[in-house]
């Protein structure tokens, strides 16, 4: 059984919204559109989001996914269970995670 995509997808926005590199875009930005300067309000009547946009762009969902599944959710015969200090050991020696 793997995890469904829809789940990883999900997470990854999850992680973005509340990855530190986002929050610190809207601070910079005073959460204030910077094209046509409307700030966010959570005012009752007068609620506005305001959103980070990646400029650069990001890959593609599926490509992204598929990174995702190849080198941290891989096939479980990929995988080896250790204890902590074995784990550390290993992990100084192939220099992984």
């Amino acid at each position: 059984m793997i995890t469904p995509n829809s789940r990883i997808k999900s997470k990854l926005r999850e992680l973005w919204l509340r990855s530190r590199e986002r929050g610190e875009a809207l601070k910079r930005e005073q959460y204030t559109c910077q094209q046509c300067n409307v700030k966010q309000s959570k005012a009752k009547g007068k609620e506005q989001k305001i959103e980070v946009h990646h400029m650069e762009g990001i890959l593609n969902w599926d490509e992204l996914i598929e990174q995702v599944r190849k080198h941290l959710l891989c096939d479980p015969s990929k995988l080896e269970v250790l204890c902590p200090d074995c784990h550390n050991k290993t992990k100084k020696i192939k220099g992984g995670v």
